[in-house]
């Protein structure tokens, strides 16, 4: 049958329906397969959490499936917080975009509850939640719980979250102990120092990188001190004149303090080393005010050493650094190192004189939420003047606005201004003041 199927009946005459008989051929191959051993699956546990009400619940639903889907990340945030779970009717498709996107994966180990992590089991595209906190224990629980357990610890007693982690340091896998490091920023100080110092001989980069990161917010640290020797060989203030030579060399020894010797695509070898160095460098090795070195004159390299400070502001998490260089270069990343009333109130400036743009987009998305009355009526008033003007350009920031703003702010919003844009943000932050009382 198959040869006249491929020359035809013409050449090749067949009795009865070829069709017909290629019809039940394939049914007969579809059918005939052996069935496979049945395996009796256990049942899911029994649920230990108390499932979110039925109008959250119903919420939940309306996001995923499209109304105001980017507010998902704030609706699981949200409803982790309460201690609850999700109904057991939304875990596959909630699994399912878990696996596409990894930012909701940090709530799913408590909101998928025991059916979850059953399910879990049953498909491995989804055992990726496996690996998210359960609530276990340090000695018990997967890398994930102990992440939390030695966060939780490193919040109510730095010295012992340390301590806990050197009794295992040796036994940890090398992408543990790159997370583990990072860990350690909160409650950072010098008693720190010798443990992170020792970290920088790690076989693996991401650990030595890690380390070396938090040495920088340590000006006293030894690592710290090397740098300021390496930046002082490089750079000299003198008058109203900033004189920079740029290493010719990247070390062994300059490897280890976490400089990167090759640099990334259209950058020179030179001014990756200088940037790296002067932005591990402590902040006061430069004895002058940020806003008095940002007046000098550099006359080679000026580029690369203003960049340099950027990184290490951020690095160093340094609000004086941090405000200075956000005037001469806005960047969302600066922000972080400012508290939330300054980062709303740059942030408020920053709207009111600029554009709307990429760059104003990203420093808004840089500012910590909720926003408040102050950065919220720059924005709105943004919004105003621009829907007279370009109104095509307003939808990412009318999006931002409504997903940013603090939702107690809803009666502020909807008398603002009648215009349909401003009434989009309001609408917004009614549905968000919504879901907060539903949780």
């Amino acid at each position: 049958m198959a040869s006249t199927a491929l020359v035809g009946t013409d050449r090749r005459p067949y009795r009865g329906s070829l069709l017909e008989a290629a019809a039940v051929e394939v049914a007969r191959h579809r059918a005939g397969g052996k069935p496979g051993e049945a395996r009796l699956q256990e049942p899911a546990p029994h649920e230990e959490r108390v499932a979110v009400g039925r109008r959250a619940a119903g919420r939940l639903a309306r996001i995923m499936g499209g109304e105001h889907e980017r507010l998902l990340p704030e609706w699981l945030a949200a409803a982790a917080g309460t201690g609850r779970r999700v109904p057991a009717y939304v875990l596959p498709e909630l699994l399912e975009r878990g696996r596409r996107d990894r930012s909701i994966r940090v709530h799913l180990g408590v909101l998928a509850g025991q059916r979850g992590r059953w399910l879990a089991g049953l498909n491995p595209a989804w055992g990726y939640l496996l690996e998210e906190p359960t609530g276990e224990t340090w000695e018990l629980g997967g890398a994930a719980d102990r992440r939390a357990h030695l966060r939780a610890l490193r919040t109510a007693d730095p010295a012992e979250a340390r301590r806990l982690l050197e009794s295992t340091w040796e036994r940890e896998t090398p992408d543990d102990r790159a997370e583990f490091v990072e860990l350690l920023a909160d409650g950072l100080s010098m008693d720190d120092e010798p443990f992170l110092e020792s970290a920088l001989d790690d076989r693996r980069r991401e650990v030595r990188q890690a380390a070396a990161n938090l040495l920088t917010r340590l000006p006293g640290s030894r690592m710290s001190q090397r740098m300021a020797e390496r930046a002082r060989a490089c750079v000299a203030v003198a008058g109203n004149v900033i004189t920079v030579e740029a290493p010719k060399t990247c070390d062994k020894a300059m490897e280890r303090d976490g400089i990167r010797p090759k640099p990334p695509r259209g950058i020179g070898e030179r001014a990756w080393w200088l940037q790296q160095v002067l932005a591990r460098a402590p902040l006061a090795t430069w004895g002058l005010p940020p806003a008095r070195l940002l007046e000098m004159r550099i006359p080679d390299w000026d580029a690369e050493v203003k960049a340099a400070w950027v990184r290490a502001a951020v690095l160093q998490k340094d609000p004086e650094w941090a405000r200075a260089m956000f005037g001469w270069d806005p960047i969302a990343d600066l922000l972080e190192s400012l508290p939330p009333d300054e980062q709303q109130e740059l942030a408020a400036d920053f709207v009111k004189k600029h554009d709307v743009d990429s760059q104003l987009i990203m420093v808004l998305g840089g500012v910590s939420s909720h926003w408040r009355e102050g950065l919220a009526t720059a924005v709105l008033h943004k919004i105003v003047r621009v829907a007279a003007t370009q109104p095509w350009n307003l939808g990412e920031l009318v999006k931002l606005a409504g997903e940013r703003i603090d939702p107690a702010l809803f009666p502020l919003v909807l008398s603002y201004s009648p215009a349909e844009s401003v009434q989009q943000v309001a609408a917004l932050l009614r549905f968000r003041a919504d879901m907060y009382k539903e949780l």
